[in-house]
């Protein structure tokens, strides 16, 4: 599916040079710089004009404060600045995964402003799609950071996006599940969450099976597809056609917030699905097929090349610029772990020796069990 520049929706990149200056420890695997990466491959192939990007502003603490206690937000202020307590350890900071680093605040802020401006561009009008790569914090929670996450971008775009009168779906296709952001929707049933995710048997954050489906008011609206290692596209796209499309279409959202995670590609360091971007890339013809509003957010990734090349792609979609024209099959992609943009944005197929029918039937039995447990909720 593809999408061209007569398609009438305006789509912004949410980025600025300000952001490209900050960067997490050297041992850290988490690299920001991706989101720069991204900007230079796009504008390289003629991809991304000044009048697509959006310059955002950090997210004031005010606005953070909808979602995070103010103890946590001077906690984190405070370890920035060398004072980290017994209290700031309790709350995640000082970890492998959550270091203390000069910048560490300003840069969540900046993310988090990225995306809230993603959602108000939506909300005014401005735009019908926006996508901040710079986002995707979907671990953290009000008071403790996790998973690389210090604030989630995520809860608050959905609150503010929710608290507007929008019906919200987020769709989170990175190869974590999104913790953060279920836990705080589980009970509301405005803001439909659903993970496509590596098995938390297998991965951090060790949640998102398919029985937490939310509770109360919210039971129904929390889906959770966790599929086991070494799943490739056929097998991914076969269980989102079966219940991430039906559910897309039965809770017929207003803004579709979209979390495109490029750590499910094969070859990524900290996960074990195998996918190429091709399978991202069509779940993303899918939800732009469905005609509504988005907002995306980057996630994880951990080979930076492979992400960036992946994350160029998808905003060749969003942006409707049709991916077709980055899809020259020659070099390139998680085979050759290039970036180089003659070989095109798409990824070469990966040789498989044969089908893996254990893997294909543990996926189906996951699909059914997702349907007997979300879909009567929905009509299905």
């Amino acid at each position: 599916m593809t999408y061209h520049r007569n398609d009438p929706r305006k789509a912004l990149f949410v980025h600025s040079a300000q952001i490209e200056s900050y960067h997490y420890p050297a041992e850290n695997p988490f690299r920001p710089e991706r989101a720069g990466m991204t900007r230079g491959i796009l504008a390289s192939l003629g991809l991304l004009s000044p009048e697509d990007m959006l310059s955002p502003t950090p997210a004031t603490e005010a606005e953070l404060q909808a979602f995070h206690t103010p103890r946590y937000l001077q906690t984190l202020r405070r370890a920035e600045r060398g004072d980290l307590d017994v209290e700031g350890l309790h709350m995640g900071l000082g970890s492998a995964e959550c270091p203390v680093f000069i910048g560490m605040y300003d840069y969540a802020a900046l993310a988090c402003g990225g995306t809230l401006a993603g959602a108000r561009a939506i909300l005014d009008g401005r735009a019908s799609v926006a996508f901040n790569p710079s986002g995707g914090y979907h671990h953290a929670r009000p008071e403790r950071a996790a998973g690389f996450c210090y604030l989630n971008d995520v809860v608050l775009a959905c609150q503010l996006l929710a608290g507007a009168g929008k019906r919200v779906l987020f769709l989170d296709i990175d190869v974590h599940h999104d913790d953060g952001v279920q836990e705080a929707f589980y009970r509301r049933p405005d803001v439909l969450t659903m993970s496509f995710h590596e098995t938390g048997r297998t991965l951090f954050p060790g949640t998102g099976s398919e029985d937490e489906i939310g509770e109360g008011p919210g039971a129904g609206y929390c889906v959770n597809v966790p599929l086991p290692p070494g799943t490739r596209d056929e097998e991914y796209l076969k269980a989102f056609r079966a219940v991430g499309a039906p559910i897309l279409s039965a809770f017929d959202p207003d803004v579709i917030v979209f979390e495109v995670g490029m750590d499910t590609l094969a070859g990524d360091p900290l996960a074990h699905l195998d996918l190429t971007n091709h399978a991202p890339a069509e779940v993303a013809g899918i939800v732009m097929g469905m005609g509504k509003s988005v907002l995306a957010v980057g996630g994880g990734g951990y080979h930076p090349r492979n992400t960036a090349r992946g994350w160029a792609l998808i905003w060749t979609i969003l942006s409707g610029q049709g991916a077709e024209d980055a899809s020259c099959c020659g070099l390139g992609g998680v085979m050759l772990e290039s970036t180089e943009w003659l070989g095109g944005l798409r990824d070469r197929a990966l040789p498989h020796a044969r089908p893996d029918e254990g893997l294909r039937r543990g996926i189906e039995e996951t699909v059914e069990k997702v349907k007997a447990n979300v879909f009567r909720y929905h009509g299905l």
